[in-house]
């Protein structure tokens, strides 16, 4: 397979100089992604919202090239406050209740101080 390379428009992704996901080799790797609605533009304040926010962009991406969250092998979760990760539990684990990757959770401090959680996903190609 030829490396492909997608987009969700984000002005972050044109001024950082990054791809949403890069698929190559079998393998897709999605990049950090935060809650943001990228048809608004908007970041809801709450942390659920956001969780969703980025799970849907995350799968928006990998359906692009083929795959789903299904195919997701490893997951990294980066929250500035730990206290928010629970509130997260119920999403991730509906999201990721089939494939069962591999998963991190690492609290550091995001770009924005308005972003609350990032996921970053690796996922296998079917087939």
């Amino acid at each position: 397979m030829e490396r492909m390379l997608v987009s969700t428009g984000s002005p972050f992704e044109a001024a950082i100089g990054y791809s949403r996901a890069v698929a190559c080799d079998g393998w897709v790797f999605v990049a950090g992604t935060t809650g943001y609605d990228y048809a608004t533009m908007t970041m809801p304040g709450d942390i659920g919202a956001q969780c969703a926010n980025a799970l849907a962009t995350i799968a928006r991406a990998l359906a692009e090239v083929g795959a789903g969250l299904d195919d997701v092998v490893r997951v990294r979760y980066i929250l500035p406050d730990r206290a928010d990760w629970p509130a997260c539990w119920p999403l991730t684990s509906a999201a990721f209740a089939r494939a069962r990757p591999a998963a991190t959770m690492v609290v550091a401090g995001l770009q924005e101080p308005e972003m609350k959680i990032e996921i970053e996903v690796t996922a296998r190609l079917p087939g």
